[in-house]
């Protein structure tokens, strides 16, 4: 009788999850293997249906299935098939990147940015210290400093420089990860700033939480925003317009490839501040006032009181907001195509300057219909960001309650 009541308690439960597992199965798992064997392929507008000869085809490509079969769209070109070679697609991606000299100038900048990660190993053991003669702040002073000089005693512009001729995967995520890297703590210092002021004692608080909250809601219509910023920058848009007025020639701001980079990221930090603003009020506002009187008692200046009781309280509320606006980021992908369409062109072949990770993706589909080469490049990008979340979850923990 035990037998069956426990074989009835995991039929039961078995019962319960299994529709969370077809739906995983089918809206997970079978996208990610269709991707990942369509990146093998040659598929593109030149062989878009498929050969169903192949037996892998036959099975993960829907247009081969035989519910499908005799509505299946069919295209002009020879079907589709495996790569020849077969890695093709994903060596054209990364080029030259594992040439000899690509690999050391990867190993430069691993060089460069190690005494970071020995500033962050470091901090973490000075926290543990009770009577440390250097502190946490200064370890990481001393390990940018030191990251600075190796910066140019290593020529690490040339470094870089070698590593964006390798191939588009690494021009892209470079160009993405530096807008992740500008935007993410600039809108959280903008955010930070805002939410310290709302959180005084100032008149009309009610009417500033609304106006400044605006940005947040016009980024539900995010394409349309983003047009009103290119129509600004524009050769004869409004900035140029002001700027005559005093007496300067404003530059063609959508044709210089730093500025059409900046205006992305200026434009994209007006989006998305609000975020960061709602969510480090709300945790202002969740910090004991008798805190800081203790501390004025005790004689702490603003940045004391900023830097050893309001960053690390809100830190619980930061971190996720932090996590989430850096994923959000390296997807943007309607401001940087409204503004610029992942331009401005560089060569005939290269990626534009503000062809972001998403941007590039939308290319090589809807423009390029080079299908196998963007899955290839979608799986790269999933392998990457894959291993940047495990990461950013040991580093953060935010995890870590839950399973506690």
């Amino acid at each position: 009788m035990s037998g069956w009541l426990g074989k009835r308690k995991w039929i039961t439960i078995t019962l319960f999850l299994l529709p969370t597992i077809i739906a995983i199965l089918i809206f997970n798992i079978y996208p990610i293997l269709l991707n990942s064997y369509v990146s093998f392929t040659n598929r593109n507008k030149f062989h878009p249906n498929p050969d169903c000869d192949i037996f892998l085809t036959n099975l993960l490509d829907p247009l081969c299935w035989k519910a499908f079969e005799q509505n299946a769209p069919r295209g002009i070109g020879q079907p589709y098939t495996l790569a020849e070679p077969l890695f093709s697609n994903y060596d054209t991606l990364m080029g030259k990147l594992f040439q000899p000299e690509a690999l050391i100038a990867v190993l430069l900048l691993l060089i460069t940015f190690l005494p970071l990660f020995g500033a962050n190993y470091l901090g973490k053991r000075q926290d543990r210290k009770i009577n440390s003669q250097i502190s946490k702040g200064m370890v990481w002073v001393i390990g940018f400093l030191v990251t600075i000089a190796l910066f140019f005693l290593l020529n690490v512009p040339e470094a870089i420089s070698k590593l964006m001729q390798t191939g588009d995967f690494i021009v892209v995520v470079f160009r993405t990860i530096l807008f992740v890297a500008l935007r993410v703590p600039l809108t959280f210092v903008i955010g930070l700033a805002l939410a310290l002021i709302l959180n005084s004692d100032i008149r009309g608080k009610t009417f500033f939480r609304v106006v400044l909250f605006i940005p947040w809601g016009a980024s539900s219509v995010a394409i349309l925003m983003a047009l009103v910023w290119q129509f600004l920058f524009r050769q004869q848009g409004t900035i140029n317009q002001l700027l005559d007025l005093i007496g300067i020639n404003g530059p063609i701001w959508l044709n210089n490839p730093i500025l059409a980079f900046g205006v992305v990221v200026l434009a994209d930090i007006w989006f998305s501040y609000p975020f960061f603003m709602v969510s480090i009020l709300g945790a202002l506002q969740s910090i004991p006032g008798e805190l800081y009187e203790a501390a004025e008692v005790d004689g702490a200046n603003w940045w004391t009181q900023l830097s050893k009781i309001t960053l690390p309280l809100i830190r619980p509320a930061v971190l996720p907001a932090a996590v989430l606006t850096s994923i959000t980021a390296f997807q943007m992908f309607g401001t940087a195509f409204a503004i610029t369409a992942g331009g401005p062109i560089q060569g005939a072949g290269k990626p534009g300057a503000t062809e972001f990770v998403m941007v590039y993706a939308f290319k090589q589909i809807f423009q390029s219909q080079n299908f196998g080469r963007a899955t290839a490049f979608a799986v790269l990008v999933f392998i990457m960001l894959f291993i940047a979340t495990l990461y950013s979850l040991r580093v953060t923990r935010i995890t870590k309650g839950a399973y506690e």
